[in-house]
């Protein structure tokens, strides 16, 4: 599709959409099959309040396969479907952030209306993005997207943050961790706090219809990284899409327990006992 240019027309209903919000264009090129240039927004389905009022672990189910947008400094719209997320319950979850009610000046949106974006660096130099919902100090980390649109810009502001003579990028390594999504799409810090369903540079849409995607099944495998938070470390409260080549640790004995067929129908559920409680 290199160099191929085609037309974008307008939905029905988005020539009464906000022109601050909508960057209509007749044409756009199409470069490693990604637009380059500023495209029409798809305001109908942009996900609201609504969306984001859900407790943590539906949340975090609930986002994948939706759509992450961001609008570059030079109008290009960066676009990546979310395949791998994690929950931080808050309270009891040892591993939050929020643990025991902690508030901070760095965690305060984990505390906000759900739907407010948590930035938070680590490492020193590096970024995580998070998404507040429903419950006390609880939010979702963004911990894998699939790029869709934009991907020489994603290239380009990942090659940015690496050392000169590094191997260049396949597809799948542009946004396969949640501090790689972040600089793939020029997430920065400024952004924490800000409301994703009202922000004029970074929002959710639903999924498109009309994309063809087949339905994947959600795999439920431990957390990340937080191997020194005991019981917690255990929990299965990371999400992600069966199958999904942009995720970013394939768990396989949880894909194992999701492939036996006295498991197949099961769910995971949030409850004051457990987080790993399940309902046939």
């Amino acid at each position: 599709m290199a160099g191929r240019k085609r037309k974008l027309p307008l939905r029905k209903g988005d020539q009464n959409a906000n022109e601050s919000e909508l960057a209509v264009e007749s044409k756009q090129q199409i470069v490693d099959g990604s637009p380059t240039s500023s495209t029409t927004t798809n305001l109908h389905r942009r996900l609201g309040d609504d969306f984001f009022f859900q407790p943590c672990v539906s949340l975090a189910k609930a986002l994948l396969g939706k759509v992450l947008v961001r609008r570059y400094e030079d109008g290009t719209l960066l676009r990546g479907r979310v395949v791998e997320t994690e929950a931080y319950l808050g309270g009891e979850d040892k591993a939050s952030h929020s643990a025991g009610g902690k508030r901070t000046p760095r965690n305060a949106a984990m505390f906000m209306k759900p739907g407010t974006i948590y930035v938070y660096p680590i490492y020193g130099i590096y970024l995580c993005m998070n998404i507040s919902s429903q419950g006390d100090g609880a939010a979702v980390l963004l911990r894998s997207l699939e790029p869709l649109w934009g991907l020489p810009v994603m290239r380009r502001l990942r090659a940015a943050r690496r050392k000169d003579g590094a191997r260049p990028l396949k597809d799948k390594d542009l946004c396969n961790g949640p501090s790689k999504l972040c600089q793939a799409l020029n997430v920065p810090r400024a952004f924490d706090r800000r409301d994703l369903a009202s922000d004029p540079e970074v929002w959710l849409e639903d999924a498109d219809p009309d994309a063809g995607d087949a339905a994947t099944a959600v795999v439920a495998a431990p957390r990340v990284g937080i191997e020194s938070h005991g019981e917690w470390a255990k929990k299965l409260l990371r999400f992600y899409l069966r199958g999904n080549a942009f995720v970013s640790v394939r768990d396989k004995a949880a894909e194992r327990r999701r492939r036996d067929p006295s498991d197949r129908d099961w769910t995971a559920r949030e409850t004051d006992a457990s987080v790993e409680t399940w309902d046939r």
